[in-house]
Formats: structure tokens, sequence, C-alpha cells
């Protein structure tokens, strides 16, 4: 619908609270929305023209669209949660399923298992949770089986199967962890009670369960039992405990609930924290798709809205992270900055985060789950680079006092050396010790060749130097119409700093960064490799002199001699069949003579 079709239906719509729902073209809902006036509200979509893509796109399919006035702002919002629910349209935010996080199962079955689970079934079983952290899930079941010992076994505990004595106790029961239902040693009666107490134990309801302990342990004292007294009473001692560790402020804060809130670019979590008696009696764990760049405070009043119509008791007081408009004057919206309930609100954020963390890392990618991919990630968000920096060369020049200069060009590939790729450059074009010159040539013939040969180029371009040598490299990507395409960084040794071009001031990274120490890395493997080359280089122009003097030794002779031997040293020490076998027979022995000539000169 263009804004020009909307204007026959604008007069229609009134200035009152109530829902408007867009159809497309097929009759189908694609989203429902509420407004405390309708005109405005729905009028916006048509006559701004500063939406996201998202909403354009929906706008673009809508074709009709129809409203329900209703007498208040509350009443909307509870008709457009009841229609959401019921209609599920495209474009609305819709609470993502919970059920990748533990739950504790009580299985609807004769002596019921108490066990952890990921699967919530509909068989009539209960699940308490969802826990956000499996460790605190561990703890509470821990605590359950040290206080109610329960049966493990996958057994069909049925009357009839127990009373034709099909099964018989395992080791658990001789390790004292079941009491033995499986062969008539515990009632059906007596394990039920003990279910119940693990469900008080679960709602936080400790009142109930110290109550059932303390009744137990009086029996057993009163029967002269004291041995099953005595048990009763360090099951006591450990509820107690637990109960104090539970406590998360004083006993006067009760019926809070609490919302914690943290976001990405497309999610919202949330963690929900139930208060009683200054206890966290219930938590939940809630993710929002964000669909049409929802604001926080609306994905964190969708969340609140959608959870309070499915809980049976709702809080008179509820702590948030920040002001919402809320539109329950029943219920006190409090945004806490110290104390207690500020305390409730950080470990309700605390959770979220980590809620975050764990969404993140489920949906890594193997690769992604790698230190290399981190390592330039980091690398990525340090220098502020678009791309990820996969494909990395890094420069440094080489000469002593201006002879034989060569360049060194390393390449690393997901933070790694690629050595296949390294290559070493003869500095042909620059007289004497230019280090400005050298690399404007090197930079030049690199990527010269690699868009000539259409090679794919790298992500970062390092120089090993400062603002002069990152100066000249600049220069020899403009010459190539690259500058801009590939990024470029120079490194200075003295301190570590990082030049960016046309930027005076330099970049300090963390020294104990990773991504700092892949710069030094490559930077060091730089240097050695310029180095190797460089001494090589100046070993063959000697030899090349010396052996050149040799009369009816020539160019050619030379070349095969060093691509065999490498050096003078080796030559020396090679017999004259082997030699002549190579150069021919006069060729060796005059090389021969000219050795033990040098040698008896040396001598002397």
């Amino acid at each position: 619908m263009t804004s020009e079709e909307f204007k026959t239906y604008r007069e229609s719509l009134p200035n009152q609270p109530g829902i408007y729902k867009y159809l497309n073209e097929k009759g189908e809902i694609i989203y429902i929305g509420k407004a405390k006036d309708l005109k405005k509200r729905v009028s916006s979509y048509f006559t701004n023209n500063m939406h996201s893509n998202r909403i354009k796109r929906m706008i673009h399919f809508i074709t009709k669209f129809e409203f329900v006035i209703v007498d208040t702002e509350q009443d909307a919002f509870l008709l457009e949660n009841s229609l959401i629910k019921k209609y599920q349209p495209r474009y609305n935010v819709m609470l993502k399923d919970d059920k990748t996080y533990p739950f504790i199962c009580i299985k609807k079955e004769p002596f019921p298992r108490v066990f952890f689970t990921r699967r919530v079934i509909k068989d009539g079983s209960e699940y308490l949770g969802p826990y956000t952290s499996m460790y605190n899930a561990r703890i509470v079941l821990d605590l359950m089986c040290e206080i109610f010992p329960l049966r493990t076994c996958t057994l069909n505990l049925t009357q009839k199967n127990i009373e034709a004595g099909k099964f018989k106790v395992c080791l658990e029961y001789h390790l004292k962890n079941c009491l033995g239902p499986c062969q008539a040693l515990q009632t059906e009666a007596d394990y039920d009670e003990e279910i119940q107490q693990i469900r008080n134990i679960l709602k936080s309801n400790f009142g109930s369960v110290k109550n059932y302990l303390k009744k137990k342990m009086t029996e057993y004292a009163d029967q002269t039992l004291f041995e099953k007294a005595e048990e009763f009473r360090q099951k006591l001692e450990i509820l107690t405990g637990y109960e104090n560790k539970s406590t998360i402020v004083n006993p006067r804060l009760t019926d809070i609930d609490v919302y914690g809130y943290t976001e990405n670019e497309t999610d919202a979590f949330m963690n929900y924290l139930k208060i009683v008696n200054g206890t966290v009696v219930k938590t939940r764990a809630i993710e929002v798709k964000r669909v049409l760049d929802e604001t926080k405070e609306e994905l964190l009043l969708r969340a609140i809205l959608e959870h309070s119509m499915e809980e049976t008791e709702p809080a008179s007081e509820l702590l948030v992270p920040f002001e919402i408009d809320f539109p329950f004057e029943n219920i006190k919206l409090t945004v806490p900055q110290a104390g207690d309930k500020k305390r409730l609100l950080d470990l309700a954020v605390k959770n979220a985060l980590y809620m975050r963390q764990e969404r993140v890392k489920q949906n890594m990618t193997a690769e992604e789950k790698k230190p290399s991919f981190r390592i330039m990630k980091t690398l990525k968000e340090d220098l502020k680079l678009k791309d990820l920096p996969r494909h990395i060369e890094c420069f440094d020049n080489s000469n002593i006092q201006g002879t034989n200069p060569v360049s060194a060009c390393v390449v690393f590939k997901d933070a790694r050396p690629s050595k296949k790729d390294y290559r070493h450059f003869n500095i042909k074009t620059v007289e004497g010790p230019d280090d400005f010159a050298s690399i404007y040539e090197v930079i030049t013939r690199r990527y010269k060749r690699m868009l000539d040969e259409e090679q794919e180029l790298p992500q970062l371009i390092i120089v090993d130097g400062g603002k002069g040598q990152l100066s000249s490299a600049v220069d020899a990507l403009k010459q190539l119409n690259l500058y801009g395409k590939i990024p470029i960084v120079g490194i200075a040794k003295r301190l570590e700093e990082i030049y960016f071009p046309e930027d005076s001031l330099p970049l300090y990274i963390n020294k104990k960064s990773e991504s700092l120490k892949l710069i030094q890395k490559m930077r060091d493997e730089a240097h050695r490799f310029g180095i190797t080359h460089h001494r090589l280089r100046r070993s063959n122009t000697s030899l090349h002199s010396e052996l050149i003097d040799i009369k009816g030794v020539g160019e050619k002779t030379f070349e095969l001699l060093m691509k065999k031997y490498k050096s003078v040293k080796k030559l020396r020490e090679v017999e004259l069949a082997e030699l002549a076998e190579l150069i021919g027979e006069s060729r060796a022995k005059l090389l021969k003579e000219y050795f033990a000539g040098t040698e008896s000169s040396t001598s002397e």
C-alpha cells in the first residue's frame, strides 16, 4: 500500500486507543499493533520515509488494514497480546522457545524419576525451570538426592511387577542412594511423599521441607531409633545451609518479579527472577527476536506482557533496568539505583549476559571456534577493519650501507604463515640506502603483478616502519588505484605503535593483545626472511666476483656451480672427479688449481 492509497482510508481511523491489523493480498495477517491513538500510529507508517528496510518491505506487502477500538490502552495491550498468540504474524516479535536450556523433570510414572533434560515432552510429566546455568541446576538436583534418595533406573515399577518379584536391588541400593522400591523395600506412599518435598525444594518452599524433616527426626527419636533420627538431623542441616546460600537479600523483600535485559544486533535476552521472602523461587530464560528494529523498551515490554499472561500469580512490583511504558496501574514498576533491589536486578542482568554468551557459542560454526578465527576477529576490531583479515601481507627492507638492498614479503592466511606465498625482491630502481623509495618500488611491483595475474588481493597490508615508510607504500597503492580498497598500516619498532594513513596519531594496542602479537610475529618473520635472503645475496655477490676472475670460468659455469653447491666452502671440498662430471675436466682442474693457490697464499 502506497501513501497515496492510504489517504483514502486515513479519515476512517479514530483518535482512540485500539489495535490494528495489516493484511497482505492473500488476506493473511502480517502484523498486529496497539496504539494510544490509532490515527497517529497507523499514519506514521505511510507518512514517514525514514523506516528501516524491513519495515519498508512489510509496508510493501500491506494491501488492507483493520482496527478494533477499545476503552483503554491497557485493554489494547491485552487484546494485541492475545491476537498475536493466535495468529503469530510474520512481522511481530515472537518469544522464542527456551527448550535448549536445562529443565528438571519429575517423570509421570510409578515411583517417579527426577532428572535433567533439554526436551520438554507433553506426557504429563512435570518440568521445572528452565535453568540458565547447568551448574546451578546440578547443585539443586544434588541437594535433593542427598536429602531424598531416589531411584535412577528405568525399570517399570508397577505394583504387579514388584509383587511378581521381577527385580532385584542394584548397587545404588547398597550405596544408600536408593531405598529399593523395586523389591518393595520402600512403599509408593513414602516415595510420593518425598517427591512432594522435592517439589517444595524446587519451588523454594523450604519451610514445608524443614517441618517434614523435623517431624521425621522426632518420630525416630521417640521410637529410640537414634541412628535414623541422626540421619534426618543431618539432612535438616544440609537444607538449612542451602537455604542460607539461596537467600539473595533480606526477607522483607517479597512478591517481586525481576527482569534483567541485554541485547545484540538481532536478539534480546532476558532473565526472569521471582522473589518471595528474599529468596529466588523461580527463574526463566527469555529470548526475543528483533523483527522490525524495535527498541529495547518495546522488546522488554513485549517479554513482560507475554510472560505475565502465563503466570498464575503476578507480582505486585516489577524491577526493570530502564523505564518502559507499562499500562497496568495496579503493578508498581521500579528501576532500582542502589540497595538490595539493585543487587537483585544486577543478578538478573548477569544471567541474561551469560545467556547471550551461551547463545553466541551455540550459533558459532566449527571454524569460528578456532583460535585463529578469534585472533583475526580481534585484529579486525582493533584496527577497525571492514572485513575479516584472512589474508595479510607484511613487508620489510634489508640492506647494509646500501649494498645489495632487498625486500621481503611474508604472507599469513588465517593467522598462520603461508610460506609457499613468501616473496623476496631485489631492489632494482633505487641507488643507496633509501627505505622510502625501496618500499614504494616493492609495493608497486607486488600488487601490479597481482592485478595483472588477477590474483586475490589481501585484506590487510603491514609495513615495517613508521609514517615515512607507510606514506611511500600509500603512494604506491594510489598509483595502482588500490588505495582505500586494501587497508594498510605501519608498525614502528620503538614503542610498537600502529600508524594509519593520513593520521598523525598512532594506535597503541594492549601489549598482551593477540592481534598485536600477530602483527609482531609477521614483522619479525618478514625481517628474518629478508635478512636470510640478503646474506645469501651478499655471499653470492662476493663468490660471483671471485669465480668470474678465474680464466675459463664464465657466467653459465658460475650459475651451474651455485645451483648445486651454494657456497665456496662446499666447492673447495668437492673432489676433482665430481667437478669434472659437472663442468668438464679442464674447468675442474682450473678451479682446483685456483683453490690450491688461494689456500697456500692464505697459509703463508
